[in-house]
């Protein structure tokens, strides 16, 4: 391809000199038009050495993971040599005179494959280099996968718009279609509604989401931790930042449309009549949605318990908050039942919680040894906090047993009340065991009588 290409560009720029050369020798006017259509007929023929090299024209063109550029290449390779002839002839009636004619075809059918692959050029590059990006990061790296697939969605939005709107522009079907979808379907105020409208303001409303999403997920991946914010005030951040753009949207698309603001204020009437008519809770859950998202009583990340469901907080939307529990069961909780309870959120200022253990020994045994036992299984489990010291209380003298209860610190994030309880119950059982302390149960004197006899006694531990 290279050898050919380079004789025809050089046989291409001889003629034009020849043809250069004769203008510039005035020569006659007729004569000057044959040795332009004979170095024109000479140039086309030329390329023809080129076009017709199907095998290294075909090698350029990569195997791509993409359904429609695998169809494109399949459709060429068939149909190969017509559209070569297709293209040769065309060239012939440029030469002759029918420019136009010639422009028409190559505009639909080589500028179209340019277009196309151009494009298909740029989205694979960018979606290669996504893919080296996110594969040198953490797989449980949430940010950064959100930051990915943003950038991916953005990126594929982009190259089928651009391909659909400039490949009907080419064929010359976009102001046909244009006009046939154009028909009203009904009138709003003085503005007319119509397919068309609504496509133009879909792609204006879609075109802003995906932006929203990547502009969040890049603020969460590279500004927020630049600048040390929290992740709750980082997600009221990003919920302003999507709800101002989706609104925005929304507003260009209006103005798009051609629709009159004022309209609004009929949605606004019939909306709030729906409100008053039946849509009471979906009000209140929007209204506690607000409240909790710039409030910041409840935020991201945050581990809540209401109605005896702890988890942790993974969305504050308008309508419901979502929670995921340890057991990875996902809880869809309506805002205004957040609003309206009692919440107990354990990372609203501080995540450390102090957790109690009751312990029984059995009277025989010393306490200050058991406290130390106890406080030496606390400071050797490795997920009790370190920031405050545990302790032992003595708590009392009960009917079986002298009764403690170790107190220890743990951060909620990380840990549950039933996980180091039962890790510390595990550790203080063997230590005990180990120094001989015994752990006590119930003991119960039972005394059976006999109506035949004076009576017996039995006397006996039981559990």
């Amino acid at each position: 391809i290279y050898r050919a290409s380079r004789r025809f560009v050089l046989f291409a720029m001889i003629g034009t000199a020849v043809f250069q050369g004769a203008q510039a020798f005035r020569i006659p006017g007729d004569i000057l038009a044959l040795i332009r259509f004979l170095v024109s007929v000479s140039i086309v023929c030329a390329s023809l050495s080129v076009l017709l090299r199907k095998p290294s024209i075909m090698g350029m063109l990569p195997e791509l993971p993409y359904s429609i550029y695998q169809l494109f290449r399949k459709g060429l390779d068939r149909f190969f040599y017509p559209i070569v002839l297709l293209t040769f002839l065309s060239g012939l009636l440029w030469c002759a005179g029918y420019r136009r004619l010639a422009e028409f075809l190559w505009l639909r059918t080589w500028a179209v494959a340019a277009v196309f692959l151009i494009v298909v050029a740029l989205y694979h590059n960018v979606r290669r280099y996504l893919i080296a990006w996110i594969s040198g990061k953490d797989p449980r790296d949430e940010v950064a996968r959100s930051l990915h697939q943003s950038m991916h969605v953005l990126t594929l939005f982009s190259a089928v718009t651009i391909t659909l709107l400039v490949t009907l522009q080419l064929l010359g079907l976009f102001q046909p279609i244009k006009n046939i979808i154009s028909f009203p379907l009904v009138v709003v105020g003085d503005a007319p509604i119509s397919m068309w409208i609504l496509a133009k303001a879909a792609i204006i409303v879609t075109a802003f989401v995906f932006f929203s999403r990547f502009m969040r997920s890049y603020l969460d991946y590279k500004v927020y931790p630049a600048f040390g914010i929290d992740v709750g005030l980082a997600y009221s951040i990003n919920t302003l930042i999507g709800y101002a753009l989706l609104g925005a949207g929304v507003l260009f698309a209006l103005r798009a449309v051609g629709l009159d603001f004022r309209v609004l204020m009929v949605f606004a009437g019939a909306i709030g009549i729906g409100i008053g008519l039946g849509l009471q809770n979906l009000a209140a859950n929007l209204i506690s949605g607000f409240i909790l998202i710039f409030g910041r009583t409840v935020r991201k990340g945050d581990w809540i318990e209401i109605g005896g469901t702890l988890g942790i907080v993974q969305e504050v939307s308008l309508r419901a908050t979502r929670v995921k529990t340890r057991d990875n069961i996902e809880y869809l909780m309506p805002n205004s039942e957040l609003t309206a309870g009692t919440i107990i959120n354990y990372t609203l200022s501080d995540p450390e919680i102090r957790v109690h253990i009751p312990v029984g020994v059995a009277y025989s045994s010393d306490p200050r040894e058991v406290v130390r036992i106890l406080l030496r299984a606390a400071e050797e489990n490795p997920h009790v906090s370190r920031t405050q010291e545990p302790k032992v209380w003595f708590v009392e003298y009960g009917d079986n047993s002298i009764n403690f209860e170790l107190l220890v610190w743990i951060d909620v994030r990380k840990m549950t009340r039933r996980e180091i309880s039962s890790q510390l119950y595990f550790e203080i059982f063997d230590a005990l065991g180990k120094a001989g302390i015994e752990i006590p149960f119930p003991q119960r004197d039972l005394r059976l009588r006999s109506g035949f006899a004076n009576g017996v006694v039995f006397q006996g531990g039981q559990e």
